[in-house]
C-alpha cells in the first residue's frame, strides 16, 4: 500500500509529494503551491544522555527507560538517536549496554530508532577541564580487552566510541575499532596535536563536541582545537544549544570546517526539559536548571550538561550562524546520517523517517506537525 506526504523541500524551497512503500521512500513528485509545512528528513542525533528524568547514566539502566526515552525524543523530530554512556566503571557501562539490547528486543520502535550505542569514555583525558563531568575514579586507558566485553553484552552495539589519544598504544586500539566498523571520535582531551594527528591517521573520523570537553586555557597555537579544525578527515560534532559555544565561535568553527564536515548533537542530559530548580544529578552532584534551559552546576556559571534537543538545536544554530534552514537542517540529518548507514536522506529507496514542521527565521524552534518512523506516523 502507497502513502504520500506532501511539503516543502528545505533543500529547494519546492513543495514535494513523498509516495512512501514497505517503510521507504519510493518516489518524489513536485507537490501543492499552496503547501505550508517543510518535510525533511527525522533528525537524528549521535550524542543522547538522557532527557526529562531520564538518565542513561545512572547506574542502575533498565530497559523500559530506553523504550521511554525513544518515545519522547520522536515527539521532538529525533527519528535516530545513539544512547551515549559515558565513564564509569565496566560493570556499570556492561549494565547499560544490556539494557539498550533488551530495549530493542522488547520495543520495534527502539530497534528503529537505535542503531547503534555512542560510548563516551572511559579513555579520556584524566586532568580537570578537559575530562568534563566524567568521574575521575573510572577514567583508564583504552583496552581491547574491554572493548570485547562491551560487545559481547551490548550484542555488537558500540558503533562510536569517544577517547583521548593522548595515551600508550591509543593508535594500536583505534586501528582495530576502525577496522571493525566502529567509528572513534576524539573527545574530552588534553592530546598534543602530533597525538590527534596520529590517532587520525590510525582510523579516527569524529570529532566530539568541539570547542568543550577542553582545558579553559590552551596554549595560543599550537593546540588540540586548531588541529582538529584543520585535519579534514575529522568531522566535528558541535552543540549548538547557544550555551555551550558562543555564536562567533560556532560562526568560525562551521567556516573552518566547511559545512559537510559539521553535525550538530544535542549532548542532552537528564536534567534536560525537566522544571527550572535545584536537582541532585549522579554526575556533578547539586545542579540548577536555568529558566533558559541552560543547566549549570549549582551556584556558579560552569555548564553541567546540555539540557536541549535538536529540534531546539537546529533553530538556534540557524539565528547563531544566519544561514539558511537549507544550509543548517543537513547538519543533523544527511551528515550525521553519514555514520549510522546513511540514514538522513530524502531520496527513493531512503527510510520514510520524516519530520513535517513550521519554521521561519528567528523561531527558537521547529514547530513540529507530524513525525514519521519507517511511513508510519507517530506523532500526532
Amino acid at each position: 500500500m502507497t502513502k504520500a506526504v506532501q511539503g516543502i523541500d528545505p533543500a529547494t524551497g519546492q513543495p514535494i509529494i513523498i509516495h512512501i512503500e514497505a517503510g521507504r521512500i519510493a518516489a518524489i513528485e513536485p507537490g501543492n503551491s499552496d503547501e505550508k509545512l517543510y518535510l525533511s528528513p527525522g533528525l537524528i542525533d549521535l550524542q543522547v544522555n538522557g532527557y526529562s528524568g531520564l538518565d542513561l547514566n545512572s547506574g542502575a539502566l533498565v530497559p523500559t527507560e530506553v523504550v521511554a526515552l525513544a518515545d519522547l525524543l520522536v515527539s521532538h523530530g529525533v527519528t535516530t538517536f545513539l544512547p551515549t554512556l559515558i565513564t564509569a566503571s565496566e560493570d556499570t557501562i556492561v549494565n547499560g549496554l544490556r539494557a539498550i539490547a533488551e530495549a530493542r528486543r522488547i520495543s520495534a520502535r527502539a530497534r528503529h530508532m537505535i542503531p547503534m550505542v555512542h560510548v563516551e569514555g572511559p579513555s579520556i583525558s584524566p586532568e580537570d577541564g578537559p575530562r568534563g563531568a566524567h568521574p575521575r575514579e573510572h577514567v583508564r586507558s583504552p583496552d581491547l580487552n574491554e572493548f570485547r566485553r562491551w560487545q559481547a553484552a551490548g550484542e555488537g552495539l558500540v558503533g562510536l566510541v569517544t577517547l583521548s589519544p593522548q595515551w600508550p598504544d591509543t593508535t594500536q586500539y583505534i586501528a582495530a575499532l576502525a577496522s571493525e566498523g566502529v567509528h572513534v571520535s576524539i573527545g574530552h582531551t588534553s592530546a598534543s596535536p602530533h597525538e590527534i594527528r596520529a590517532a587520525t591517521a590510525a582510523g579516527a573520523r569524529l570529532s566530539t563536541h568541539l570547542g568543550n570537553g577542553a582545558a579553559a586555557n590552551l596554549q595560543r597555537h599550537p593546540n588540540l582545537i586548531w588541529t582538529q579544525l584543520d585535519l579534514d578527515a575529522l568531522t566535528a560534532t558541535f552543540i549548538a544549544d547557544g550555551h555551550h559555544l558562543p555564536a562567533d565561535t560556532f560562526r568560525v568553527m562551521l567556516r573552518a570546517k566547511g559545512l559537510d564536515h559539521a553535525i550538530l548533537v544535542s549532548d542532552v542530559v537528564a536534567l534536560g526539559g525537566l522544571p527550572p530548580g535545584r536537582y541532585t544529578s549522579p554526575i556533578g552532584g547539586a545542579v540548577d536548571v536555568i529558566e533558559n534551559g541552560r543547566i549549570n552546576v549549582a551556584g556558579t556559571p560552569y555548564l553541567a550538561g546540555a539540557g536541549s534537543t535538536l529540534d531546539v538545536d537546529v533553530a538556534i544554530a540557524a539565528q547563531m550562524t544566519g544561514l539558511p534552514l537549507a544550509e543548517i537542517l543537513p547538519l543533523a540529518t544527511r551528515n550525521p546520517g553519514q555514520f549510522v548507514g546513511g540514514r538522513g536522506l530524502l531520496e527513493p529507496g531512503a527510510a520514510a523517517d520524516l519530520i513535517r514542521f513550521r519554521w521561519q527565521p528567528g523561531d527558537a524552534i521547529l514547530d513540529l506537525a507530524e513525525v514519521f518512523l519507517a511511513g508510519e506516523r507517530v506523532l500526532p
